[in-house]
């Protein structure tokens, strides 16, 4: 583990400790014919995990994906076709994150849009992948809206009146603009001996589709709505079918790793709230129209 009086030591760092190697470095030509060069080659290393593994606005409106790109600023994964409100090129004009790298297989280089180069990979700059990763800094204002997906290897674990109800190394976020992450639990984890259906009607979610609540019941302790599920989710989120979410302010205690979980504001919105998650955040009085 590292410590915790000195930042972690990454492969993109030198020796010294003082400055990143450069991670890329511009094609001879610079993929123009004029050879410029390129201001953003020290990208981030641990590069930010894909917050998705397809294009969202193509698999929301069945459309074919181009050739899929990784934001290496936030994680944003969009395809390189540039229709107007969509893909990786309008990220790039919303965001102004200037450096994607291609996702296709077989293919290791990076694009900058700001510079309008090409990228090849330095060769002191290229990641260790056995070098230890960090939790980076994550503004819910950086995530997508369709949510995007991403698995989440940290130990998740849900308490109530004593019982451990969920525990797993296999959740998987959704990443929602404005919204902490919601972070969903395997079945095969959780204590379903403990849940019951609750009372509460089906709820529609424009993107996941229906949501069904469920009562955590420890005993003669019983909360009402505790957690909630997608059994039959809509295209895109069959990853999460069957996973179970839990409201963390309805729970005794729920933590990701070693940090204990902050709930979102609001009856609505189940989002966790860890260290690296900043906001302002949906949920609080007079954001409901975010």
């Amino acid at each position: 583990m590292e410590s915790r009086n000195r930042p972690p030591r990454t492969a993109a760092m030198t020796r010294s400790g003082t400055e990143p190697e450069p991670r890329w470095e511009p094609r001879p030509d610079g993929g123009r014919p004029d050879g410029r060069l390129c201001a953003h080659t020290r990208t981030a290393f641990p590069e930010p995990l894909p917050l998705s593994e397809v294009c969202l606005p193509c698999a929301a409106g069945g459309r074919h994906q181009i050739g899929l790109r990784h934001c290496l600023t936030c994680g944003h994964v969009g395809c390189s076709d540039s229709s107007p409100g969509a893909h990786a090129s309008a990220h790039f004009d919303d965001s102004g994150h200037p450096v994607v790298r291609s996702l296709a297989p077989g293919e290791d280089w990076a694009w900058c849009y700001e510079d309008q180069v090409y990228l090849d990979p330095a060769p002191r700059g290229r990641p260790d992948p056995t070098a230890p990763a960090s939790s980076m800094p994550e503004s819910v204002w950086d995530y997508p809206r369709p949510p995007a997906l991403r698995e989440d290897a940290r130990v998740v674990r849900v308490e109530c009146a004593g019982h451990v109800v969920a525990e797993t190394r296999e959740a998987v976020r959704v990443l929602e603009t404005s919204h902490p992450p919601v972070f969903y639990v395997p079945p095969s984890d959780v204590a379903t001996e403990l849940l019951r259906p609750a009372a509460e009607a089906p709820t529609w979610c424009e993107w996941k589709g229906e949501a069904t609540y469920w009562d955590v019941v420890v005993g003669s302790d019983r909360r009402p709505g505790a957690a909630w599920s997608y059994p039959a989710p809509a295209p895109g989120y069959e990853r999460i079918a069957g996973f179970f979410a839990f409201y963390p302010g309805r729970m005794d205690r729920c933590t990701v790793g070693d940090q204990v979980v902050g709930a979102q504001r609001g009856d609505f919105y189940g989002g966790w709230i860890t260290a690296e998650v900043r906001g302002p955040f949906k949920g609080a009085p007079g954001t409901g129209m975010w």
